[in-house]
């Protein structure tokens, strides 16, 4: 039987060991063993085709989610069937990007305590209002305001949903990461690729259903962002580089591909053998499926990673040719984004690239490191709606692009902004969103959200709605209580949805 879920056939060695336990204990009879010696076996047969083949999306219960098993499939009929989640890490100013604030130019300089009642900030060095160093145009049919930050991302403008009221609960980095990412502030908890894949199940046969795609930088909260929390450990985020190999220790060691594949078997029937004996657990069926994905990545991973088979227009668009080395990076991240949901991934991440100096989080220097960051995924993010509209993908594919907080209407010090959770914002495109629309709204500062409030816990009901998931039906017993990616919050947003 072949296929990243199934486990190969007992092997001689294996039938001598459990007849040597026998005598002593009855060894219990597993539904496979079942299928297995009811006529001939051929049950097995039909259910192992069924089970490699993910348009069923078969999954045993507790132990869903790996490739082409879906724990519960989708709930209705799905807008998107793919997400590719930019990741902004440090928190990008609203004011400065996608929420046009007059005020701040009028009152630019004046003590911010006048004005508007001032919360505590992360720093507690609060300067006086400071206006935005970019203008705002108008762009697209839509006539959405982008500054001048995003010149070719502004011409997108007519496929994005822009959400001005979004909201956190953390001012602080690590735990604002978590809840952006795993719905709680908490360490450990699962990510939102693992709870997408848990649910629906991945349609790539030979590689990862969660892909992180690493640009350098890592964000505060490290790699616990990407887990899989109590889910089953297979639905953990792969990690990916932009270049080279792709990904460590994938490659074939042994001398041929024949010799890969007995040794895969081989270590495939003892872990059959020990889970049979010892009965099935989280990591051992992990390691099951993660051999055997590893194997079938061998053989996909060079062909993916191959950037130069793309046509030098294509890699002209997302900026492999430009001058600035995080261009560069970025628009190979992008483009293997597009490149893995082409293959069936289910949700990918890009992290950002390094600029040289802080990521989006600038307490200081506002202009130079907002220009230099924006500089580096500007084109790249460009380039990526196009090309996934140009090939008829954007309209399944959900694009997200989001950081964990914004930032203050004032200035931090002299010329930088601390952290705002209190109202920034973010976009979604594709994928069954209002193109083009703007959703929600910040005071006249940019500071606080007013109108159509939104909450983490509703960005993640939303994305989760658009691919087919009833957030509130999504769950996983754990501790003692079935759990969600929204906990027990959460509206879909409808205002953002087509």
């Amino acid at each position: 039987m072949t296929g990243p879920i199934n486990r190969p056939y007992r092997y001689p060695c294996e039938r001598v060991a459990s007849a040597g336990r026998a005598a002593s204990a009855p060894a219990p009879t597993s539904r496979r063993e079942l299928l297995r010696h009811c006529a001939d076996g051929f049950g097995a047969v039909a259910l192992a085709g069924l089970r490699a083949d993910p348009a069923f999306g078969f999954a045993e219960a507790g132990r869903s989610g790996g490739p082409g098993g879906a724990g519960h499939g989708p709930h209705h009929a799905p807008r998107a069937k793919n997400v590719i989640f930019l990741y902004m890490d440090g928190g990008p100013s609203q004011v400065d990007t996608f929420d046009p604030k007059p005020a701040l130019q009028k009152y630019d300089g004046k003590d911010p305590g006048a004005l508007f009642k001032v919360e505590p900030t992360q720093f507690d060095n609060n300067g006086t209002v400071l206006a935005s160093p970019w203008k705002f145009r108008r762009h697209g049919e839509s006539g959405l305001p982008v500054s001048d930050l995003f010149p070719q991302v502004a011409d997108c403008a007519d496929e994005l949903a822009v959400i001005r009221s979004m909201t956190s609960e953390f001012p602080e980095h690590t735990f604002a990461n978590y809840f952006l990412h795993t719905g709680s502030g908490l360490q450990g908890r699962p990510s939102m690729g693992a709870w997408v894949n848990y649910g629906l199940g991945s349609e790539a046969r030979d590689l990862p259903g969660f892909v992180v795609i690493n640009g350098g930088l890592i964000p505060p909260g490290g790699l616990d962002c990407f887990g899989s929390g109590f889910l089953p450990a297979s639905l953990q985020g792969s990690v990916f580089k932009p270049s080279g190999g792709g990904v460590a220790n994938v490659e074939r060691r042994e001398p041929s591909a024949r010799r890969q594949r007995d040794k895969v078997d081989l270590i495939g029937a003892l872990d059959a053998f020990a889970a049979d004996r010892y009965g099935a657990h989280d990591s051992l069926e992990s390691a099951i499926k993660n051999h055997e994905l590893a194997h079938a990545m061998q053989m996909a991973v060079p062909d993916l990673m191959a950037l130069n088979g793309e046509t030098a227009a294509v890699r002209a668009e997302y900026g492999l040719e430009a001058e600035y080395r995080p261009t560069q990076i970025y628009g190979a991240q992008c483009l293997l984004a597009r490149r893995m949901v082409e293959r069936g991934v289910r949700f990918v991440e890009l992290t950002c690239p390094s600029v040289g100096g802080d990521r989006w989080d600038q307490h200081s220097n506002l202009k130079k490191g907002h220009e230099n960051n924006a500089r580096a995924v500007d084109q790249p993010i460009a380039a990526l709606l196009k090309d996934l509209r140009r090939r008829g993908l954007l309209d399944e594919t959900l694009v997200v692009w989001a950081g964990e907080f914004g930032r203050t209407p004032f200035a931090q010090g002299k010329n930088g902004r601390d952290h705002n959770p209190h109202g920034f914002t973010v976009w979604l495109a594709g994928g069954g969103v209002k193109a083009g629309a703007v959703y929600g709204a910040t005071d006249e500062w940019g500071y606080k959200a007013i109108e159509n409030r939104v909450e983490m816990h509703d960005l993640h009901a939303t994305i989760l709605h658009l691919l087919g998931v009833d957030h509130t039906r999504s769950t996983y017993r754990f501790g003692g209580r079935d759990m969600r990616l929204t906990d027990v919050k959460g509206h879909v947003i409808d205002g953002v949805i087509a």
